[in-house]
């Protein structure tokens, strides 16, 4: 008896996980039985694991530069996190560990619907277990100081627009790399980690000072909460969902292959 079992691609997760048994079997005839494990439960907790690791060496990052100037190190550990958890855990789930980059997957075609919010509840609690985790293992003035690495960079309202427009066109950038570089029949590419979290480098380094290079709401989520700390958090969800919204549109639209387009076919 052979078995023929579907395989998720990276940041990809539709259609139903099955086996398939040929005919000739002991049923006698041709089946499908659906993992259901498989197909709900394990990718959400791979999405709960890879965020949380995630967002425990952000986090970090962010606590132990407080003293030094720069963006360098949060940004170097950010998308090398990134591209590690991906690249191991991304044939569970897909890889998302964002709430936007999901948001933009299903758009695509690339996550059914039904998952939708399940991973985002997966990433949220990701989030915050890994903010927990990074509070454990720094020190009281290391933690205060930095504000357990929640985003503190918008001061006034003054910054409020640029940092808005700054996480909107980041996410934008972010999201259209994962759509592109792994969603995207003709575009897709096995490089897929790697430029992932090569463009959450970049755009932290570009962007960092001017919103703290979020483009996670799960980033933002876990730290504000472990530390209390909700000051313009609004942003790092208008910002992060409203660039999202703008990939899936793009695609769907404009750059999309054929199946993922609805129009110009």
């Amino acid at each position: 008896m052979s078995i023929k079992e579907s395989k998720s691609e990276l940041f990809t997760v539709s259609g139903i996980d099955t086996v398939e048994l040929e005919p000739g079997s002991r049923t006698g005839s041709s089946r499908k039985i659906v993992t259901a494990f498989e197909r709900y439960i394990q990718p959400c907790l791979a999405e709960v694991l890879g965020c949380a690791l995630f967002i425990f060496v952000g986090c970090g990052s962010v606590i132990e530069n407080v003293n030094i100037t720069g963006s360098i190190q949060p940004a170097v550990a950010h998308g090398l996190a990134l591209a590690s958890v991906i690249a191991v855990l991304g044939q569970i789930s897909g890889g998302h560990f964002n709430p936007a980059v999901s948001v933009s997957v299903s758009i695509c075609g690339g996550l059914d619907l039904i998952l939708l919010g399940p991973y985002i509840l997966s990433q949220m609690v990701g989030g915050m277990i890994g903010a927990s985790l990074a509070k454990a293992v720094s020190s009281n003035q290391s933690y205060t100081n930095s504000i357990g690495g929640a985003f503190k960079v918008v001061g006034t309202s003054e910054d409020v627009f640029h940092a808005t427009i700054a996480e909107i066109i980041m996410t934008f950038f972010l999201s259209l790399v994962v759509c592109m570089a792994a969603v995207n029949s003709r575009t897709r590419t096995p490089l897929a980690p790697l430029c992932v979290g090569l463009t959450v480098t970049a755009n932290i380094l570009a962007g960092g000072s001017v919103s703290g290079g979020c483009m996670n709401p799960a980033r933002a989520f876990g730290p504000a909460l472990a530390a209390n700390y909700w000051q313009y958090h609004w942003i790092y969800w208008v910002g992060p969902l409203t660039g999202a919204l703008l990939t899936g549109v793009l695609l769907r639209l404009i750059l999309g292959d054929q199946k993922t387009r609805v129009v110009l076919k």
